[in-house]
Protein backbone atom coordinates (compact mmCIF):
# COMPACT_ATOMS: atom_id res chain seq x y z
CA UNK A 1 0.00 0.00 0.00
CA UNK A 2 1.16 3.69 -1.65
CA UNK A 3 4.94 4.53 1.42
CA UNK A 4 20.44 7.25 12.76
CA UNK A 5 20.64 4.47 16.11
CA UNK A 6 17.33 2.14 15.86
CA UNK A 7 15.82 1.94 19.72
CA UNK A 8 13.86 -1.05 20.05
CA UNK A 9 11.61 0.15 22.89
CA UNK A 10 9.99 -3.74 23.40
CA UNK A 11 12.35 -6.67 24.32
CA UNK A 12 12.48 -9.16 21.44
CA UNK A 13 11.57 -11.55 24.35
CA UNK A 14 8.69 -9.66 25.59
CA UNK A 15 7.10 -9.42 21.73
CA UNK A 16 7.42 -13.13 21.80
CA UNK A 17 4.34 -13.26 24.65
CA UNK A 18 2.24 -11.88 21.43
CA UNK A 19 2.90 -15.05 19.29
CA UNK A 20 -1.23 -15.89 17.82
CA UNK A 21 -1.63 -19.58 15.98
CA UNK A 22 -5.34 -18.57 14.67
CA UNK A 23 -5.02 -21.72 13.08
CA UNK A 24 -8.46 -23.25 14.09
CA UNK A 25 -10.98 -20.25 12.51
CA UNK A 26 -7.77 -20.27 9.08
CA UNK A 27 -7.50 -22.40 6.32
CA UNK A 28 -3.76 -22.35 4.70
CA UNK A 29 -4.66 -24.32 2.17
CA UNK A 30 -1.29 -26.49 1.28
CA UNK A 31 0.96 -24.00 3.34
CA UNK A 32 2.34 -25.91 6.92
CA UNK A 33 3.92 -25.09 10.16
CA UNK A 34 7.70 -25.48 10.04
CA UNK A 35 7.26 -26.53 6.15
CA UNK A 36 11.00 -26.22 5.90
CA UNK A 37 12.30 -28.51 9.37
CA UNK A 38 13.06 -30.84 7.40
CA UNK A 39 14.98 -30.18 4.59
CA UNK A 40 16.09 -26.19 5.89
CA UNK A 41 15.76 -26.05 9.72
CA UNK A 42 17.54 -23.26 9.91
CA UNK A 43 15.41 -21.56 7.03
CA UNK A 44 13.30 -19.14 9.74
CA UNK A 45 16.52 -18.11 11.86
CA UNK A 46 18.31 -17.14 8.63
CA UNK A 47 15.82 -15.03 7.98
CA UNK A 48 15.31 -13.02 10.61
CA UNK A 49 18.54 -12.82 11.61
CA UNK A 50 18.57 -11.19 7.96
CA UNK A 51 16.42 -8.95 8.98
CA UNK A 52 17.36 -7.54 12.71
CA UNK A 53 20.95 -6.86 10.54
CA UNK A 54 19.14 -4.49 7.86
CA UNK A 55 17.11 -3.17 10.44
CA UNK A 56 19.87 -1.88 12.52
CA UNK A 57 21.50 -0.17 9.47
CA UNK A 58 18.38 1.49 8.05
CA UNK A 59 15.41 1.72 10.58
CA UNK A 60 13.21 1.75 7.61
CA UNK A 61 13.79 -1.54 6.51
CA UNK A 62 10.59 -2.37 8.44
CA UNK A 63 7.91 -0.07 6.86
CA UNK A 64 9.40 -1.00 3.27
CA UNK A 65 9.19 -4.82 4.46
CA UNK A 66 5.76 -4.71 5.06
CA UNK A 67 4.82 -2.24 2.05
CA UNK A 68 6.99 -5.33 0.12
CA UNK A 69 4.28 -8.25 0.83
CA UNK A 70 0.92 -5.98 0.33
CA UNK A 71 2.22 -5.20 -2.89
CA UNK A 72 3.37 -8.85 -3.80
CA UNK A 73 0.33 -10.36 -2.12
CA UNK A 74 -2.30 -8.46 -4.01
CA UNK A 75 -1.29 -9.57 -7.40
CA UNK A 76 -0.82 -12.93 -8.91
CA UNK A 77 -1.04 -13.77 -5.49
CA UNK A 78 1.91 -14.27 -2.56
CA UNK A 79 4.60 -15.45 -5.41
CA UNK A 80 7.36 -12.88 -5.24
CA UNK A 81 6.44 -11.96 -8.66
CA UNK A 82 7.11 -8.50 -7.53
CA UNK A 83 10.76 -9.53 -7.45
CA UNK A 84 11.83 -10.34 -11.23
CA UNK A 85 13.47 -7.64 -13.02
CA UNK A 86 12.74 -6.52 -16.26
CA UNK A 87 10.47 -5.18 -18.94
CA UNK A 88 6.90 -4.50 -18.00
CA UNK A 89 7.16 -6.40 -14.75
CA UNK A 90 5.19 -5.50 -11.97
CA UNK A 91 8.31 -4.31 -10.63
CA UNK A 92 8.72 -1.40 -13.38
CA UNK A 93 5.06 0.12 -12.70
CA UNK A 94 4.92 3.69 -11.57
CA UNK A 95 3.15 2.10 -8.02
CA UNK A 96 5.45 -0.22 -7.62
CA UNK A 97 8.89 1.93 -8.12
CA UNK A 98 8.93 3.30 -4.75
CA UNK A 99 8.83 -0.38 -2.83
CA UNK A 100 11.77 -0.86 -1.40
CA UNK A 101 13.73 -3.69 1.09
CA UNK A 102 13.97 -6.37 -1.99
CA UNK A 103 18.22 -5.98 -1.05
CA UNK A 104 17.05 -7.94 2.50
CA UNK A 105 15.00 -10.44 0.49
CA UNK A 106 17.90 -10.95 -1.99
CA UNK A 107 20.61 -11.28 1.12
CA UNK A 108 18.92 -13.89 2.66
CA UNK A 109 18.15 -15.97 -0.54
CA UNK A 110 22.07 -15.56 -1.46
CA UNK A 111 22.72 -17.19 2.39
CA UNK A 112 19.84 -19.73 1.91
CA UNK A 113 21.28 -20.65 -1.72
CA UNK A 114 24.41 -21.38 -0.03
CA UNK A 115 23.18 -23.68 2.95
CA UNK A 116 19.91 -25.55 1.49
CA UNK A 117 20.22 -25.02 -2.56
CA UNK A 118 17.16 -24.70 -4.22
CA UNK A 119 15.03 -24.96 -1.71
CA UNK A 120 13.53 -22.09 0.26
CA UNK A 121 11.56 -19.54 -1.98
CA UNK A 122 11.49 -16.45 -2.50
CA UNK A 123 7.72 -15.95 -1.79
CA UNK A 124 8.05 -17.59 1.72
CA UNK A 125 10.99 -15.19 2.79
CA UNK A 126 8.91 -12.01 2.07
CA UNK A 127 6.20 -13.15 3.97
CA UNK A 128 8.85 -14.24 7.03
CA UNK A 129 10.53 -11.20 6.45
CA UNK A 130 7.86 -8.93 6.62
CA UNK A 131 6.52 -10.94 9.53
CA UNK A 132 9.69 -10.55 11.14
CA UNK A 133 10.14 -6.97 10.70
CA UNK A 134 7.01 -6.36 12.29
CA UNK A 135 8.12 -8.38 15.86
CA UNK A 136 11.78 -6.41 15.46
CA UNK A 137 10.33 -3.14 16.67
CA UNK A 138 7.56 -4.00 19.04
CA UNK A 139 4.65 -5.86 17.59
CA UNK A 140 3.36 -8.98 17.87
CA UNK A 141 5.91 -12.21 16.47
CA UNK A 142 3.11 -14.28 14.01
CA UNK A 143 3.75 -17.94 13.44
CA UNK A 144 2.78 -18.12 9.85
CA UNK A 145 2.87 -21.36 7.32
CA UNK A 146 5.21 -21.69 4.39
CA UNK A 147 5.54 -23.94 1.46
CA UNK A 148 4.69 -21.10 -0.83
CA UNK A 149 6.17 -21.18 -4.13
CA UNK A 150 7.40 -18.76 -6.83
CA UNK A 151 5.66 -17.67 -9.97
CA UNK A 152 7.00 -17.27 -12.90
CA UNK A 153 4.50 -14.61 -14.58
CA UNK A 154 5.30 -10.69 -13.26
CA UNK A 155 3.21 -8.43 -15.72
CA UNK A 156 3.19 -4.49 -15.32
CA UNK A 157 -0.30 -4.34 -16.79
CA UNK A 158 -1.65 -6.61 -13.43
CA UNK A 159 -0.67 -3.82 -11.01
CA UNK A 160 -2.81 -1.11 -10.97
CA UNK A 161 -6.79 -3.50 -11.07
CA UNK A 162 -5.04 -4.84 -8.13
CA UNK A 163 -3.16 -2.55 -5.75
CA UNK A 164 -4.87 0.03 -3.51
CA UNK A 165 -4.37 3.41 -4.22
CA UNK A 166 -3.85 6.02 -1.72
CA UNK A 167 -6.93 8.22 -3.06
CA UNK A 168 -9.77 5.21 -3.00
CA UNK A 169 -13.18 5.83 -1.61
CA UNK A 170 -14.18 3.24 0.88
CA UNK A 171 -16.56 1.82 -0.97
CA UNK A 172 -13.38 1.06 -3.53
CA UNK A 173 -11.15 -0.26 -1.19
CA UNK A 174 -13.78 -2.73 0.45
CA UNK A 175 -14.26 -3.80 -3.28
CA UNK A 176 -10.91 -4.34 -4.03
CA UNK A 177 -10.10 -6.02 -0.41
CA UNK A 178 -13.54 -8.23 -1.28
CA UNK A 179 -11.59 -9.30 -4.25
CA UNK A 180 -8.72 -10.89 -2.51
CA UNK A 181 -11.20 -12.82 0.27
CA UNK A 182 -10.14 -10.10 2.93
CA UNK A 183 -13.34 -8.58 4.99
CA UNK A 184 -13.99 -5.13 5.95
CA UNK A 185 -12.43 -6.11 9.36
CA UNK A 186 -9.25 -7.35 7.46
CA UNK A 187 -9.04 -3.61 5.99
CA UNK A 188 -8.93 -1.74 9.32
CA UNK A 189 -6.32 -3.54 10.67
CA UNK A 190 -4.24 -4.48 8.01
CA UNK A 191 -4.41 -0.57 7.44
CA UNK A 192 -2.67 -0.85 10.88
CA UNK A 193 0.41 -1.60 9.03
CA UNK A 194 1.04 2.35 8.55
CA UNK A 195 2.03 2.74 12.30
CA UNK A 196 5.10 2.39 10.21
CA UNK A 197 6.71 3.47 7.16
CA UNK A 198 7.14 6.28 4.95
CA UNK A 199 5.10 7.67 2.16
CA UNK A 200 5.94 10.17 -0.70
CA UNK A 201 4.65 13.97 -0.56
CA UNK A 202 2.95 13.32 -3.55
CA UNK A 203 0.66 10.18 -2.26
CA UNK A 204 -1.32 12.66 -0.27
CA UNK A 205 -0.88 16.01 -2.52
CA UNK A 206 -4.11 15.90 -3.37
CA UNK A 207 -5.53 16.74 0.32
CA UNK A 208 -3.49 20.57 -0.43
CA UNK A 209 -3.85 22.94 -3.89
CA UNK A 210 -1.86 25.88 -4.65
CA UNK A 211 -3.33 29.08 -3.98
CA UNK A 212 -2.42 32.53 -5.98
CA UNK A 213 0.47 32.81 -3.96
CA UNK A 214 1.80 29.63 -5.17
CA UNK A 215 1.44 28.36 -1.84
CA UNK A 216 0.00 25.50 0.04
CA UNK A 217 -3.44 25.65 1.45
CA UNK A 218 -5.51 23.19 3.40
CA UNK A 219 -8.38 21.46 1.05
CA UNK A 220 -9.31 18.47 3.09
CA UNK A 221 -11.51 19.23 6.09
CA UNK A 222 -11.00 16.03 7.55
CA UNK A 223 -7.08 16.56 8.25
CA UNK A 224 -6.10 18.01 11.28
CA UNK A 225 -5.06 22.28 10.58
CA UNK A 226 -2.02 21.85 12.69
CA UNK A 227 -0.94 18.70 11.43
CA UNK A 228 -1.71 19.91 8.00
CA UNK A 229 0.96 22.57 8.32
CA UNK A 230 3.49 20.32 9.64
CA UNK A 231 2.89 18.40 6.33
CA UNK A 232 2.78 21.59 4.59
CA UNK A 233 6.55 22.18 5.74
CA UNK A 234 7.64 19.08 5.39
CA UNK A 235 6.75 18.60 1.79
CA UNK A 236 6.50 22.69 0.24
CA UNK A 237 5.90 22.57 -3.39
CA UNK A 238 9.49 23.01 -4.27
CA UNK A 239 9.76 19.13 -2.17
CA UNK A 240 11.63 16.90 -4.62
CA UNK A 241 10.16 13.82 -5.77
CA UNK A 242 12.08 11.45 -3.74
CA UNK A 243 11.03 12.76 -0.13
CA UNK A 244 8.72 11.37 2.24
CA UNK A 245 7.24 12.06 5.59
CA UNK A 246 6.68 9.17 8.25
CA UNK A 247 3.47 7.98 7.97
CA UNK A 248 2.80 8.25 11.79
CA UNK A 249 3.72 11.11 12.87
CA UNK A 250 3.97 10.17 16.51
CA UNK A 251 5.92 6.63 17.02
CA UNK A 252 7.09 6.34 13.71
CA UNK A 253 9.81 3.93 14.60
CA UNK A 254 7.60 1.59 16.89
CA UNK A 255 4.50 -0.83 15.34
CA UNK A 256 1.77 -0.34 17.91
CA UNK A 257 -1.83 1.08 17.71
CA UNK A 258 -0.84 4.62 17.58
CA UNK A 259 -2.01 5.13 13.79
CA UNK A 260 -5.20 4.35 15.30
CA UNK A 261 -4.38 6.79 17.88
CA UNK A 262 -3.86 9.38 15.02
CA UNK A 263 -7.05 8.74 12.97
CA UNK A 264 -9.07 9.70 16.08
CA UNK A 265 -7.16 13.28 16.26
CA UNK A 266 -7.84 13.52 12.44
CA UNK A 267 -4.09 13.07 11.91
CA UNK A 268 -4.32 10.26 9.16
CA UNK A 269 -1.65 10.93 6.21
CA UNK A 270 -3.45 9.81 3.55
CA UNK A 271 -6.97 9.61 2.10
CA UNK A 272 -7.33 6.25 2.59
CA UNK A 273 -6.32 6.20 6.25
CA UNK A 274 -8.90 9.26 7.13
CA UNK A 275 -11.70 7.89 5.69
CA UNK A 276 -11.36 4.70 8.11
CA UNK A 277 -12.66 6.93 10.62
CA UNK A 278 -15.33 9.19 8.78
CA UNK A 279 -17.18 6.11 7.63
CA UNK A 280 -19.44 4.97 9.71
CA UNK A 281 -18.53 1.22 9.09
CA UNK A 282 -15.60 1.63 10.67
CA UNK A 283 -15.42 4.44 13.27
CA UNK A 284 -16.40 2.16 15.96
CA UNK A 285 -13.64 -0.36 15.35
CA UNK A 286 -10.84 2.28 14.68
CA UNK A 287 -12.01 3.95 18.12
CA UNK A 288 -11.81 0.40 19.59
CA UNK A 289 -8.20 -0.25 18.51
CA UNK A 290 -7.36 2.91 19.09
CA UNK A 291 -7.91 2.15 23.06
CA UNK A 292 -6.85 -1.43 23.02
CA UNK A 293 -3.24 -2.57 21.99
CA UNK A 294 -3.56 -5.94 22.24
CA UNK A 295 -6.85 -6.29 20.11
CA UNK A 296 -4.88 -4.73 17.42
CA UNK A 297 -2.21 -7.27 18.28
CA UNK A 298 -4.28 -10.38 18.30
CA UNK A 299 -6.32 -9.66 15.21
CA UNK A 300 -3.28 -8.62 13.36
CA UNK A 301 -1.80 -11.78 13.88
CA UNK A 302 -5.54 -13.46 12.45
CA UNK A 303 -5.19 -10.75 9.37
CA UNK A 304 -1.84 -11.11 8.67
CA UNK A 305 -2.03 -14.82 7.95
CA UNK A 306 -4.45 -14.55 5.17
CA UNK A 307 -2.99 -11.66 3.56
CA UNK A 308 -0.04 -13.98 3.30
CA UNK A 309 -2.00 -17.00 2.28
CA UNK A 310 -3.20 -14.93 -1.19
CA UNK A 311 -3.17 -16.80 -4.35
CA UNK A 312 -0.15 -18.90 -2.88
CA UNK A 313 1.28 -21.66 -5.31
CA UNK A 314 2.10 -25.20 -3.63
CA UNK A 315 3.12 -28.42 -4.81
CA UNK A 316 3.90 -28.39 -8.50
CA UNK A 317 3.15 -25.02 -9.38
CA UNK A 318 5.45 -22.16 -9.97
CA UNK A 319 9.27 -23.21 -9.23
CA UNK A 320 11.60 -22.74 -6.41
CA UNK A 321 13.86 -19.34 -7.68
CA UNK A 322 17.59 -19.55 -7.53
CA UNK A 323 17.73 -15.65 -7.49
CA UNK A 324 14.51 -13.98 -6.42
CA UNK A 325 14.98 -11.04 -9.62
CA UNK A 326 14.61 -13.78 -12.59
CA UNK A 327 13.17 -17.04 -13.13
CA UNK A 328 14.86 -20.39 -13.73
CA UNK A 329 14.47 -21.20 -17.15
Amino acid sequence: MEKRTVVFPFPIALSCLFIFFAASSFSSGSLVFNFYAPSCPNAEIIVRDTVRSFCSDDPSIPGKLLRLVFHDCFVEGCDASLMLQGNNTERSDPGNRSVGGFSVIESAKRVLEFLCPGTVSCADIIALAARDAVGIVGGPVVLIPTGRRDGRVSLASNVRPNIVDTSFTMDEMINRFSSKGLSLFDLVILSGAHTIGTSHCNSFRDRFQEDSKGKLTLIDKALDSSYAEELMKECPLSASPSVQVNNDPETSMVFDNQYYKNLMMNKGLLKSDSVLLSDNRTSKLVEDLANDQEFFFENWGQSFLKLTSLGVKTGDEGEIRISCASTNA
